[in-house]
């Protein structure tokens, strides 16, 4: 059992989560009795922190509280540095460092610790990818939930650069990319642009009536693994979804549920490299489109058997 010092500081913790606690719920996380949590509440009170109770019998806390720097459990200090040393491209990078900087004088000794050992021992793998400013992310997601119009310079994948008026939905992180589902009014159609190809960036005051979106992880997924390529394939996986994904990332392929089997969606401009790629999933295949891609396939294995033969 905590010691009542250490659990009055994660007691505050859990209320720092904005969420309500009913008095048995927070009796389970501190290992302790609900009087106990009723008597810590008390002493948070006497200390001006405003516990409310709710109508459901619970707590919450309330507004102007003057809480600590910063209060963070092992695993979100864990989670938090990893998350910041991995952060791509050159400025994320550099704000990314400033801020694990901030972080670390307001932690105990023990998550310090902890912290700069993740720090000090990752290091992420150039991607090649180009970066994106942290303030066009920002800008993009204010845009966003504000239901305004942005201006941009895009340049797409076959390197055309244009103006364009978009009505910005959400921002969708696939990999190591940023991706801006919106609508085209130009084009009166849904749109997947890649944020690290977006120039002269303007935020105007232009509201816009929302449409009803589609799903932006499904419809981004659609668009960067498939939708731009010459061939699109469809193939049954004999294998569940969760060991399919392990091995195959989301930049390659959209994966969905079929029964106990995986339905894998993925695009190539040459049937011989979708060949390969299937040819090293180590499960049964059904490739169910297109028909020219199950020719390449039966060609390929045809060459193979010869190849095995000698």
């Amino acid at each position: 059992m905590l010691e009542t010092s250490a659990r009055l500081l994660r007691l505050l913790s859990l209320l720092q989560e904005h969420r309500e606690w009913s008095g048995p719920a927070l009796a389970a996380r501190l290992d302790v009795t609900t009087r106990t949590v009723r008597r810590d509440v008390d002493r948070l009170r006497s200390l001006g922190y405003p516990v409310d109770a709710t109508a459901q019998s619970g707590y919450r806390l309330g507004r102007g509280a003057a809480l600590p720097p910063l209060l963070l459990d092992d695993d979100e200090a864990v989670a938090v540095a990893a998350a910041l040393s991995t952060a791509p491209g050159e400025e994320m990078a550099a704000a990314a460092a400033r801020a694990l900087a901030k972080l670390e004088p307001v932690l105990p000794a023990r998550l310090r610790d902890r912290l700069t050992a993740v720090q000090t021992a990752s290091v992420a793998l150039p991607s090649g990818d180009a970066a994106v400013p942290p303030d066009r992310i920002a800008a993009l997601a204010a845009a966003c939930r504000d239901a305004v119009r942005v201006r941009m310079t895009y340049t797409d994948g076959g390197g055309a650069t244009g103006e364009r008026d978009v009505e910005p939905y959400r921002l969708v992180h696939v990999g190591r990319r940023w991706y801006l589902l919106g609508f085209d009014p130009a084009r009166a159609d849904w749109r997947t642009l890649r944020v690290d190809r977006i120039a002269d960036l303007h935020v105007t005051t232009f509201g816009f009536t929302r449409h009803d979106p589609p799903d932006a992880a499904a419809f981004v997924g659609q668009a960067v693994t498939s939708s731009p390529y010459r061939w699109q394939a469809r193939v049954r996986v004999h294998a569940p979804v969760a060991d399919v994904a392990a091995r195959v990332p989301a930049t390659v392929a959209r994966l969905e549920a079929d029964g106990d089997r995986c339905l894998l969606t993925t695009g190539a401009h040459d049937l011989g490299q979708l060949v390969g790629h299937l040819a090293a999933l180590p499960w049964d295949l059904d490739v169910l489109d297109p028909p020219e891609l199950r020719d390449a396939v039966r060609a390929a294995a045809q060459r193979l058997a010869r190849a095995a033969a000698g």
